[in-house]
Order: C-alpha cells, then sequence, then structure tokens
C-alpha cells in the first residue's frame, strides 16, 4: 500500500456493478488511496467480477489523478455462502417473491459477512475506511441494505477488532436516477457513459442485449431498477 495514513486510505467494496462502480468514483474523490475488494460467492451473475477490469481501466484512463490513487485489486472466494444460500442468486431459480414479503435474491446475511471480511483486510492492510453501495431507497427491502444495520455493523467491527473502522455508504438515501447524477458530478459523461458500458447489475448475468442503460435481461428487478433510474436521470437531466 502507498505509504499514505489510514485517515487518507479507503477500502472499496467493488462488485463491477453500477453501484460499486459509483462508489468507487467517489471515494477516488475523497481518499488519496483507494483499494478494492470483490467476492466470488457462487452468485449466478458472476459476470460482473469480470466487468471490473474494464471499470477500473476506464476509472484510470478518465483522470490521471484517479490512476494514481488507484491501488491493489482483491478478490476474496467465499463459496460457503451459495452453499448454505437457497436463493435465484444462487441457484438456478426463478426470481420470485419469497416468505415475509422479501424476494428470493436476499442472500441472508450477505453484507454481514462482506463488511465483516473487508474489515479483517482492511485491518491487514492499515486502513480504517471501509465504502460500500449499500442504499435503503431504491431497493428490494433487504435488510442487510438499511442504514441501522451498516451502523451496528460499525460498532461491532470496530470493538471487535479495536480499530475504529468508519462504514461509508454514499448511495445510501439516492434513488437510482440520483445515483445516475452523481456519477455525472464525479465524473461527468466520461464516467456515466463508463458505467453504462461495462457495469454489470443483470441478476441472470446477460449482456447479450444492449440497452441506454447499459446490458441486462431488461426484465429481472435489477435491470427493472437500473432502467427506471436512467429514464428519471434523463428527464431531470432535460
Amino acid at each position: 500500500m502507498a505509504n499514505q495514513p489510514a485517515s487518507r486510505t479507503a477500502l472499496v467494496l467493488f462488485s463491477g456493478g453500477q453501484d460499486s462502480a459509483t462508489c468507487l468514483a467517489w471515494a477516488l474523490q475523497h481518499f488519496a488511496h483507494v483499494e478494492t475488494l470483490g467476492f466470488d460467492y457462487g452468485q449466478r451473475h458472476a459476470i460482473e467480477l469480470d466487468c471490473r477490469g474494464a471499470l477500473l481501466a476506464g476509472l484510470k484512463s478518465l483522470r490521471p489523478d484517479w490512476a494514481e490513487k488507484l491501488g491493489e485489486s482483491h478478490t476474496l472466494a467465499i463459496p460457503t455462502l451459495a452453499e448454505i444460500s437457497d436463493t435465484a442468486l444462487t441457484r438456478n431459480v426463478a426470481i420470485e417473491m419469497g416468505e415475509g414479503g422479501l424476494p428470493n435474491t436476499f442472500v441472508p446475511g450477505r453484507n454481514l459477512v462482506f463488511l465483516t471480511f473487508a474489515a479483517a483486510l482492511a485491518y491487514r492492510r492499515g486502513m480504517t475506511h471501509i465504502v460500500g453501495g449499500m442504499c435503503e431507497t431504491d431497493y428490494s427491502g433487504y435488510p442487510d441494505c438499511r442504514d441501522d444495520t451498516i451502523k451496528a455493523m460499525q460498532s461491532a467491527l470496530s470493538l471487535g477488532m479495536d480499530r475504529q473502522f468508519e462504514l461509508h455508504t454514499p448511495l445510501m438515501l439516492l434513488d437510482k436516477a440520483a445515483t445516475w447524477s452523481l456519477a455525472h458530478e464525479l465524473g461527468r459523461e466520461g464516467l456515466v457513459d463508463l458505467i453504462r458500458q461495462h457495469s454489470h447489475t443483470c441478476y441472470l448475468g446477460e449482456r447479450g442485449a444492449q440497452h441506454d442503460w447499459g446490458y441486462g435481461c431488461g426484465e429481472c428487478p435489477a435491470c427493472r431498477l437500473r432502467a427506471k433510474g436512467w429514464r428519471e436521470y434523463m428527464a431531470r437531466a432535460v
């Protein structure tokens, strides 16, 4: 890691999706050294992990100062998460609503596991700031995306590792249209186009069809949410 104090470094949960790509740009605006972490947990849309290389290359080409700040890209394999899950993100089953009003795309404990592994890696790397794309505005009701959950995790991780971690969720109160707007604010049209072309959101891992908002099946909840946000973003921009 670059010789930077912990207060000026950040670890970004970077899946290769729209939200995490926007969060990475946000981190590059706020910290002097930024590293990324992705998880291979047996997700159906693991193609998102392959998208990270093009996104990182694009970010570096957009801004020379961002290129200087970008550090190591980490990937952790945690297949056990898929083994104990029975969800539409880790099994080849139809996406539908499950018991209790939650969609069957909910992977129980996923963000809790992600943040725990991220904090362990950050601890080893001498970092205290962790950035994630969790959002409770435009989401499917996932309880581990709520602001209260993230604040509780921050307290638990800080206590459990005896290090004062700070979890940043810049998208927490933004809808998808506002997330597109934030990308434009951070990197203008270049960043918006990069996210449209190279990030991946579709739960089914579909990248065959290109839409105005990017690639995807166009029918799964993630695609519909991204498309809706794009339409609203474009309407606000007029």
